[in-house]
């Protein structure tokens, strides 16, 4: 693949010289649905599917985005100086949100750069496109312009960047686990502390498979900030009886759980059963 797409950087831009390829995974997650956002477990893995970047840099503030899923787009020409979400910037917004972000949090970024994206996640299918995308984008802003940022960290800037940018208030579990996959593990996380363990996911005589449904979704456009909020409005209802800071309790160390779940509206009730089944893993 890498051969490939430094082969169509050049025919797309001329040449290929001074280029530098990254790619960062997709992910599955294998329990703990709407928890991240909510202080709890989840377990992700990553996938071998993701996004490719080819990038070089500019000696101008010009940006040249050009993606092999949207040929048909052609080169999307902007600069560091239009740093600023738009329905007519299409999928450059995640990029260009991430760039957003690094300068947010005080990196300077000198020059421009041109950019080819490839990525073999089918769009909308829930995989984390988006946030493979992000983190990419991520890791060759880090190479490039010699940033002192960890993985996490580079996790934590593509949340903050489609949180703040794009207008997805998603939680950190997509990005984290892009941005910390590891081969043949996969990863239980406290979305509360970010403390983390890796797993092994070694499977001699199963798999696991992923289905394509063919159903799309957008996390943006979807009721996903919805279900968000809704879960914000159940955390104040219960902190007017219980003394809790999230939702995402374990309900061994909590002895309030059962009074908690008789006040419970969906969908902190369902949330709340996703965060005892993700407590299982870390008592193994």
């Amino acid at each position: 693949m890498k051969e490939t797409i430094l082969k169509t950087f050049a025919e797309v831009f001329g040449d290929a010289e001074g280029t530098k390829a990254y790619f960062a995974p997709g992910r599955v997650n294998l329990i703990g649905e709407h928890t991240d956002y909510n202080g709890g477990h989840v377990f992700p893995c990553a996938l071998t599917m993701g996004t490719w970047a080819v990038v070089r840099n500019r000696e101008d503030r010009k940006l040249g985005f050009f993606s092999l899923n949207f040929e048909k787009l052609g080169i999307i020409e902007t600069s560091l100086d239009e740093l600023i979400p738009s329905k007519n910037a299409g999928w450059t917004n995640y990029p260009k949100g991430v760039m957003w972000a690094f300068e947010k949090r005080g990196y300077e970024l000198t020059h421009g750069m041109d950019i080819l994206i490839y990525g073999n996640i089918p769009n909308g299918s829930g995989l984390s496109s988006s946030a493979s995308l992000e983190v990419v984008t991520g890791y060759m802003l880090k190479d490039l312009y010699g940033f002192d940022v960890t993985n996490q960290d580079l996790a934590l800037i593509g949340q903050y960047s489609e949180n703040n940018y794009n207008g997805c208030n998603c939680g950190i579990m997509d990005q984290f686990a892009s941005a910390m996959g590891k081969k043949d593990h996969a990863i239980f996380l406290d979305t509360a502390t970010l403390s983390f363990e890796y797993a092994p996911v070694i499977l001699d005589s199963a798999k696991i498979v992923v289905t394509n449904s063919m159903v799309k979704h957008s996390l943006v456009t979807s009721a996903y900030n919805d279900r968000r909020n809704e879960s914000a409005q159940a955390l104040k209802d219960l902190q007017t009886v219980v003394d809790i800071k999230t939702l995402g309790i374990s309900p061994k160390k909590n002895s309030k759980h059962t009074k908690m779940q008789s006040k419970m509206r969906l969908p902190a009730r369902e949330e709340s059963t996703q965060f005892m089944r993700t407590s299982v893993p870390s008592r193994q």
